[in-house]
């Protein structure tokens, strides 16, 4: 009830702002037009009685009759063009209509509009209700758990959940910090760990910085046969240019790996490329000396920088479009980058040469999931 009240009290402000101006135009009658001759006659019967009373000159006795007259030849035909019924009476109905179009049409049709568009039945939902019933919204729920952690910052089951849903929203670098904050109050984990290291990676555009190694190592202190803790020491070593090692990495940890792990495929890309003994790193991969640049870079600067590198993957990606190794990697860093459209549009083009049927279409699907990157007709 309180919000039809509202309404009216609007629409009657809005109603009385507009008909202002015109109740003013239209409140001008014809008894202003008739005033005005009476006031020019009077006028020119006392210049008649001032000049035969000598009071002033013949000279400007004309000039004064003359202006006088015009002025009331133009309030007479005024007055008779009221009388006949011409401008003056179309401007009141005119008036006379706008007034009723702002009084009655203008409420109807909104009101019709908003009884077509708009939901009145529906109950209001401040926002302490809705945080305290969100449902399946993951903003909501987000929302929610950063208020929890704002008032209790020391719960570290809070941290660990949050940071990998930050992480699956693209927020990589609320995440690494979800992550720290959760081995601050519970202590390291291999889980923990490696989750930190992942994002830290991933806000350097899949370089593993020497922050990330650092982190990764006390992983495998904790957990030797993590395979992504593996995985990742390996691809490091593989940036840095020690192919032999980074081969040797590769292939023992396809040979500990399960026939059906979901990362075997790509660890066995690594293994193909680095025993061929290519120079070249797969497009958009850095090469050790971005690798090393990195570790020095502000976090501007390595944004920068994965844009940069980012911009180069997209160019090769063109020319290679069957690189799936580095649609991989630029979806990622369009997360990271928090351009989400670009992201989308990156993964329906590397569904297009990967189905989703295929091993690399899950993989690739496996990401997006990870990532919260929906495609329509993507099969997710």
């Amino acid at each position: 009830m309180f919000f039809w009240i509202l309404v009216a009290v609007l629409t009657a402000a809005v109603a009385a702002v507009l008909l202002l101006p015109l109740l003013r135009a239209g409140g001008r009658s014809n008894v202003d037009d008739t005033n005005d001759a009476e006031v020019y006659r009077d006028q020119l019967e006392e210049l008649m009685r001032d000049e035969a009373a000598g009071l002033i000159g013949k000279a400007e006795a004309e000039l004064a009759r003359a202006e006088i007259a015009r002025r009331l030849i133009a309030a007479t035909a005024r007055e008779g063009a009221s009388r006949s019924g011409q401008h003056p009476a179309t401007t009141r109905r005119r008036n006379l209509l706008a007034q009723a179009l702002i009084i009655v049409v203008m409420p109807a049709v909104g009101l019709c509009l908003y009884l077509s568009a708009g939901h009145p039945e529906l109950p209001a939902q401040p926002l302490a209700a809705r945080l305290a019933n969100p449902g399946n919204d993951v903003n909501i729920l987000i929302a929610k758990a950063e208020a929890h952690l704002a008032e209790n910052p020391d719960d570290g089951a809070g941290w660990d959940i949050l940071a990998p849903i930050y992480y699956r929203n693209g927020r990589i670098e609320d995440s690494a910090n979800a992550y720290r904050e959760g081995i601050r109050v519970l202590g390291p984990s291999a889980a923990r760990l490696d989750g930190y290291a992942e994002a830290l990676i991933a806000l350097s555009g899949g370089i593993v910085t020497k922050d990330a190694r650092e982190v990764l190592q006390q992983s495998q202190a904790l957990d030797a046969g993590n395979p992504r803790t593996r995985f990742y020491l390996a691809l490091a070593l593989e940036q840095e240019g020690r192919r032999d090692e980074a081969l040797a990495a590769f292939e023992a940890l396809a040979k500990d790996s399960p026939a059906d792990a979901p990362w075997l495929p790509l660890v066995k890309r690594h293994v193909a490329g680095l025993s061929r003994g290519e120079q070249a790193k797969p497009p958009g991969n850095p090469d050790a000396g971005q690798v090393a640049a990195a570790d020095e870079m502000t976090p501007d600067d390595r944004r920068q920088m994965i844009a940069g590198m980012v911009e180069s993957l997209a160019d090769r990606l063109k020319e290679d479009p069957h690189n799936f190794e580095g649609w991989m990697r630029i979806i990622r860093s369009y997360a990271v980058l928090d351009q989400r459209q670009a992201a989308e549009d990156a993964l329906r083009t590397a569904l297009k040469n990967f189905p989703p049927q295929s091993e690399n279409g899950r993989q690739l699907l496996a990401l997006a999931d990870e990532l919260a990157i929906k495609v329509e007709g993507s099969g997710q």
